[in-house]
């Protein structure tokens, strides 16, 4: 895996026209979320870890303990535990933190959500949501989030995107229907118990054959809510569009770029009850 890092407080990532990221009501996103209660070891197989210099960035000094919300199989939990923390990892899938205890039996693994965790106040130095808070009432998790992170306290949000500057991945991204691409100007919602919202970006490569990125695709919600003709029309076309378009054999390796953003922001000292 390569990576390349930079910073900013207002960054754009180029990607399809327009000023906003995905955004879902309420429940369309409790819909959704539902597409990932079952398959925790597909899931786990297929799609993409996360960059070390997310967690690096992310994580203040002297930080000991950490809870990931929406940890699902554990992808970014598996960055925090090899960063050295203490992690608590939460889930309202069964199915998923199934998967999470298998790999990470170290990790103490509890079924929640963002908006209701069930963990101690002031527990955690850093609070991380990866590939999750679009699912999540932002203010209502903001409002949770504070609750269990120590004064000054980290909030982190993190997404993996397929890298849409490059004009064949946009093209890929369209075909695959990864509808959680970021477009120019996003910023993430986040309660007002937190503070100093800032942004980092990190672009590496993901090695995958054609049969690995048909598999990534059978892991989005748009393909595991849809119909038996939709799906198999989403395959015709990647397999057009990699073998025919592109030129990939079955076993190439095929290097897709990706673009990790972290988020972070800081609990406000006076967060307590008014």
């Amino acid at each position: 895996m390569r990576s390349q890092a930079a910073s900013s407080g207002q960054p754009a990532i180029p990607g399809p026209a327009g000023p906003r990221g995905p955004k879902l009501h309420a429940d369309l996103r409790s819909e959704f979320g539902q597409s990932f209660q079952d398959g925790g070891e597909h899931y786990d197989r297929v799609r993409p870890g996360y960059p070390l210099d997310s967690v690096e960035w992310l994580v203040p000094e002297g930080t000991r303990t950490a809870a990931d919300l929406g940890a699902g199989t554990g992808k970014f939990t598996a960055r925090l535990v090899q960063y050295g923390l203490d992690v608590t990892a939460v889930d309202p899938s069964v199915d998923m933190l199934d998967q999470l205890r298998k790999s990470h039996p170290q990790v103490l693994a509890l079924e929640g959500t963002a908006e209701a965790t069930g963990l101690t106040d002031s527990a955690f130095d850093v609070v991380s949501v990866a590939q999750a808070w679009h699912w999540c009432d932002p203010l209502a998790a903001s409002t949770e989030i504070a609750r269990i992170l120590r004064p000054q306290g980290t909030l982190g949000l993190i997404w993996n995107q397929l890298d849409t500057a490059v004009p064949w991945v946009h093209r890929l991204s369209r075909i695959m229907h990864a509808g959680d691409v970021h477009k120019p100007g996003f910023r993430p919602v986040i309660g007002p118990e937190f503070t100093g919202l800032e942004s980092h970006f990190t672009r590496w490569e993901d090695a995958l054959t054609p049969g690995d990125i048909m598999e990534l695709t059978k892991s989005r919600s748009y393909y595991l809510r849809a119909n038996d003709a939709t799906r198999a029309k989403v395959m015709g076309n990647l397999e057009w569009y990699l073998h025919e378009h592109l030129g990939y054999e079955p076993g190439d390796t095929v290097h897709v770029p990706y673009v990790t953003q972290t988020w972070r922001a800081v609990k406000v000292h006076n967060t307590g009850p008014r």
